[in-house]
């Protein structure tokens, strides 16, 4: 378990809700229904943390989870993100205009039908806005009452705490997976200051799962490398929160049974080599 903000008690291992919507992230999933079985069962499982955005589909992430969840289990912690615009499939672009995000807060409460967002995140900090506006508005809509806990998203340390003078900031989502460890100094910087750090494409899209350690590994403990990559963050870091994303039941329960996986010491060195 892992407190954010010291008041939301969550399982360590979530679920991330990006591919759930259509290809390129883009519109309703091919298989609509199964997307409301993988969120029925993930919280089954165990799951309390699921995270979305605006901007997955966009806005179809949001309605596919309160359709299949709401109303919502008593301990669920509902996770989003603004701050990305998407002009197309596969196309991201930020916008962190004050008026912008202020409207993503009220649409984001709408489509999941919330009365309060316990985790609201600046999907990226736009490079054409100051921070101090963007989170300025997110703070307004915190004090609001709209937000319960802020946090931030592809961000370093110098980042985070120049946000924390603005707003408290509780989680970081920065890509982050075993043979993708470039924010290393962010993920040391929320074990010191007790900040949930999700990592997002924790599994890298499969494609950093082939040879080498962690195949070794997998084979000898009979499991699959997604299993083995997901219990390797797991164990990495008591503040890590990954949220690996799936459409599929099946690898759903797969990617599920990695917090049951221990690792060695050894076999956890042999991994982050």
């Amino acid at each position: 378990m892992f407190k954010i903000g010291g008041d939301l008690s969550v399982n360590r291992l979530g679920f991330g809700a990006m591919r759930i919507t259509g290809q390129g992230i883009w519109g309703w999933p091919q298989d609509r229904e199964e997307a409301r079985r993988v969120l029925k069962r993930a919280v089954e499982l165990g799951v309390n943390l699921i995270d979305t955005a605006d901007a997955y589909g966009p806005e179809t992430s949001e309605l596919l989870i309160a359709e299949a969840l709401y109303p919502y289990p008593k301990g669920i912690v509902i996770a989003t993100k603004g701050g990305l615009t998407r002009p197309g499939p596969g196309q991201w672009v930020p916008n962190g205009r004050p008026e912008y995000l202020k409207q993503c807060v009220d649409n984001s409460l709408k489509r999941l039908r919330l009365e309060r967002i316990d985790l609201y995140q600046l999907h990226r900090v736009d490079p054409n806005v100051p921070m101090e506006d963007s989170l300025g508005a997110i703070k307004e809509m915190r004090d609001a009452g709209k937000i319960r806990h802020v946090g931030l998203s592809e961000v370093g340390p110098e980042e985070i705490d120049r946000a924390r003078k603005i707003v408290p900031i509780v989680t970081i989502q920065n890509q982050y997976n075993l043979s993708n460890r470039k924010w290393d100094t962010a993920l040391a910087f929320c074990e010191k200051e007790g900040l949930g750090f999700m990592p997002w494409s924790p599994v890298g899209g499969g494609r950093s799962l082939k040879g080498g350690a962690i195949e070794a590994v997998a084979k000898s403990k009979g499991v699959s490398v997604y299993q083995v990559a997901i219990a390797g963050l797991l164990q990495r870091s008591p503040v890590m929160l990954p949220i690996p994303g799936t459409s599929s039941v099946k690898h759903l329960e797969e990617n599920m049974a990695s917090a049951k996986l221990k690792l060695s010491a050894d076999e956890l060195a042999r991994l982050m080599s």
